[in-house]
């Protein structure tokens, strides 16, 4: 995982960006409906990851929520979100090796 450093990146574009990944899947999908916010990059890349990481972290949590060992995988997904929002708001464009290539390669970023 690289990160650069988004030179253009206001206070708020990073705010918005850790409550994408900490509130993940609700703050992507408000971000996204708001024009504003999904009309500036670096908001609406993070929103992107964030939601596709969000959903994720769903998915696993009901397939595997059942197990008690893998129980933990949504919980450990979800440290990996708060890391990534940190990265986020200190103006970082974080690349998570699939799930960027993913949002990248369905034209959303």
């Amino acid at each position: 995982m690289s990160a650069q450093v988004s030179p253009d990146a206001t206070s708020d574009d990073k705010l918005w960006s850790l409550l994408s990944y900490i509130f993940s899947p609700l703050v992507p999908v408000i971000v996204l409906l708001m024009d504003s916010k999904k009309s500036r990059p670096f908001i609406k890349y993070h929103a992107m990851q964030a939601l596709v990481l969000g959903i994720l972290e769903i998915v696993v949590a009901v397939v595997l929520g059942w197990t008690v060992v893998l129980a933990c995988l949504p919980f450990v997904i979800f440290i990996y979100l708060v890391y990534l929002g940190i990265q986020a708001y200190q103006g970082k464009m974080v690349v998570v090796p699939v799930v960027t290539n993913f949002v990248k390669n369905q034209g959303w970023v």
